[in-house]
């Protein structure tokens, strides 16, 4: 597949070919695959995490993590390990009611940084941090941020906004030596200079005036310094990128804040102060709708454009500006499309509202939420 738009100069082309499918078939083409949960069977998954030696997914639906020590090459193969549940057949919030000691509520973003894996438990109002990856199913963890203890799981700390707690935590990642959380619920992009200890307050607020307040886009119209849904994060020494998916926009520092500040660039729209979603009809190479997911790697931007059924590329990532058209596309046979699984079939090269993106090294791993399954792509960039 090569997919780039057109333009007057040359840019740069998107190959992307599917290589892996994690999850169970789709039978015949036309039904969902199967949610219920095993080894090698989710249900909705929203994160994703991929490097040389593991591959971590949360299987958001039935509330667990799963760990494959080896990235796997086989179509649905079955995880190592399972995080959140006592077995990889059981399902339900905290556990099925062991409790939230080592249990999960909706957990979204992952990311293994420094040897530790970080876990956003979104439902549960934390972010969990076991010190080693586990080897071994059903493993608690030994650290929580956003709550006093494992116990403890209700958004804010059972009290006003604070620096410490914690409200929906969709997405984190480790950039550069800063530690990011996207404090969802708060409408607020938390930072911290290294990876923090529990009870550690921030060193960055982005989104609020202050660390007791929470409003949606600062309680007034968005702007290069406001938050709706801010989802996930991703950047380099260079610029620092955040989803905003509720304003249905990517905004960009650079270069990375150290304090609040506006920021200086933004895809999806056409200015910042614009948050409109455009729905129906052709999208094109420039606009969003809840792009909820967002990884960089070698000079590669990618972006899921969630409600549009598809990840966008960016190749040597804008800095500045406004509205810049995507280089590549996969999921759909253009940028001028949008249907789920093409309104056709589900297919290797389909796409259902894909969650969470993590790219490593030519690899993309998507978090294909709306077919219960995980894509791992290859993907090269000619000039």
């Amino acid at each position: 597949m090569s997919l780039a738009p057109s333009r007057s100069a040359p840019r740069p082309t998107v190959q992307a070919q599917p290589l892996c499918w994690l999850g169970a078939p789709a039978p015949g083409g036309l039904a969902l695959p199967d949610a219920a949960p095993t080894p090698s069977q989710m249900y909705a998954p929203r994160g994703v995490y991929l490097d040389d030696d593991l591959l971590v997914v949360a299987d958001s639906g039935n509330h667990r993590v799963l760990i494959w020590h080896g990235p796997p090459t086989e179509d649905h193969a079955p995880a190592d390990v399972v995080l959140g549940q006592p077995d990889f057949h059981s399902e339900g919030p905290q556990a099925g009611g062991r409790g939230p000691e080592r249990g999960l509520y909706l957990p979204t973003g992952v990311g293994v940084f420094g040897g530790r894996l970080y876990v956003a438990d979104a439902w549960n109002h934390r972010v969990l941090v076991w010190e080693q990856v586990p080897q071994a199913s059903d493993t608690p963890p030994d650290q929580v941020l956003g709550q006093a203890d494992l116990r403890q799981v209700t958004e804010n700390r059972g009290g006003p906004i604070s620096e410490l707690g914690l409200y929906w935590p969709y997405g984190l990642g480790f950039i550069h030596g800063w530690f990011y959380v996207t404090d969802t619920g708060n409408r607020r992009v938390l930072g911290w200079r290294g990876l923090p200890e529990p009870d550690q307050p921030p060193d960055l607020l982005l989104g609020q005036d202050s660390f007791q307040e929470g409003e949606e886009n600062r309680g007034g119209a968005p702007s290069g310094d406001s938050f709706r849904w801010p989802h996930d994060v991703a950047g380099t020494e260079k610029t620092l990128y955040v989803a905003d998916a509720g304003n249905h926009r990517v905004l960009g520092w650079t270069p990375p804040p150290t304090q609040d500040r506006p920021g200086d660039l933004v895809l999806g729209q056409a200015d910042f102060t614009r948050a409109g979603e455009w729905p129906y009809g052709p999208q094109g190479a420039q606009r969003l709708r809840f792009p909820y997911a967002i990884s960089l790697d070698h000079g590669l931007l990618a972006v899921a454009d969630t409600a549009n059924n598809r990840v966008l590329f960016w190749c040597d990532p804008p800095t500045s500006g406004a509205f810049h058209p995507a280089d590549g596309v996969i999921g759909q046979p253009d940028f001028q499309a949008n249907g789920e699984n093409r309104w056709q079939t589900v297919t290797r090269e389909t796409l259902c509202w894909p969650y969470g993106l993590h790219l490593h090294r030519e690899r993309l791993a998507v978090a294909d939420s709306g077919n219960n399954r995980v894509m791992i792509w290859q993907i090269q960039v000619s000039p």
